[in-house]
């Protein structure tokens, strides 16, 4: 999952900040549109989006015929403008980008839940390499973003653990930048330069699956304990402050999908499929669901997120230290219990 990094912020993002007091309506919204992304991870959404389940909450608090719009953007940077600029009223992004523009706008942006916290693994098919200290300058590692994706920062995190608090940065050199897709192909070609993968669902599952020799070298469960929120909804406190009940209604129905997806996960799976247009077979999505840590992991509690934030701080992505999760979250979210 790719982080916006400072240098890649655009500088129509960065005058949107500085405007940032005169985005959305004083007025109680009618219809709002949701961003949204095509991945396991973000299965709740998905669920949502398919019954209508904001709407029907809404309408409970009082908000007749709401309309949702959910839409996807070809990045996350389109997204966050979108955002910022009022196009867009709410995106479902990775938390590290909440943190990030969190930070940018000072405190302008904050989270309203989180959805899952799927476990990511670095996946390996070199027999030589079983913990962090197995690699050498040669072994590369593919990773969405190098240094600022939420994988990149995983591993200087368990750099940290591993090899002391100052040799955070040790295996950055080793990265390179790869999409998933592209990453898990080379994975399966034996001659590919890059023999690593720090990757998430579904696709470090079919390279342990399908790759001739690969195995676990370390999960985000080992670095992060109790793992790592990634899918987080997230929105501008003006929209907020206007609308109060359908951040309300935001929070009843991501429960609401969570609750359906452990109920009812082959259900959920077709919807998945639906929507994503992955051409996976259900049987093989359930598979994937039926990991250890997996049905667990679609939570709306913040985990992980402090110590995420610390990193960002000690690396220099974020400027501000947050006291605590409460501070990048809404008001109306206190209750989830983050961390």
């Amino acid at each position: 999952m790719r982080l916006l990094s400072k240098l890649g912020m655009s500088t129509a993002i960065c005058a949107a900040l500085v405007s940032l007091d005169g985005v959305g309506s004083a007025q109680a919204a009618q219809e709002i549109t949701i961003t949204k992304q095509p991945s396991i991870i973000y299965l709740p959404a998905l669920v949502m989006e398919k019954q209508g389940l904001i709407e029907k909450a809404a309408a409970k608090e009082g908000i007749a015929d709401l309309k949702v719009d959910w839409r996807s953007f070809s990045s996350g940077g389109a997204a966050t403008d979108a955002l910022l600029s009022g196009n867009v009223q709410i995106v479902n992004s990775g938390l590290g980008n909440m943190l990030l523009l969190w930070d940018r706008t000072k405190g302008q942006v904050k989270g309203i839940a989180t959805n899952s916290a799927l476990p990511e693994e670095l996946v390996t098919r070199d027999p030589k390499i079983h913990s962090l200290k197995d690699y050498g300058p040669k072994d590369k590692i593919a990773v969405p973003t190098v240094r600022v994706s939420t994988q990149a920062l995983l591993l200087q995190l368990a750099c940290e653990q591993v090899f002391g608090p100052d040799q955070w940065s040790k295996l950055d050199a080793n990265t390179v930048q790869m999409g998933h897709p592209d990453a898990t192909a080379m994975m399966a070609n034996p001659a590919g330069e890059v023999s690593s993968h720090f990757g998430a669902p579904p696709y470090s599952y079919r390279e342990l699956k399908t790759v001739p020799g690969a195995h676990v070298v370390i999960r985000s469960t080992d670095i992060i304990k109790g793992g790592l929120s990634q899918s987080t909804l997230f929105t501008t406190t003006k929209f907020a402050d206007a609308n109060p009940k359908i951040i309300q209604a935001v929070l009843t129905a991501s429960q609401q999908a969570v609750d359906f997806i452990k109920a009812h996960t082959r259900e959920s799976v077709a919807i998945y499929r639906e929507l994503s247009g992955d051409k996976t077979s259900v049987d093989e999505v359930m598979d994937i669901l039926a990991q250890p840590g997996m049905m667990d992991a679609y939570t709306l509690q913040p985990l992980g997120s402090m110590v995420f934030a610390k990193h960002m701080h000690k690396v220099g992505i974020l400027k501000t230290m947050p006291a605590s999760w409460k501070d990048y979250f809404l008001p109306a979210s206190a209750a989830l219990n983050g961390n």
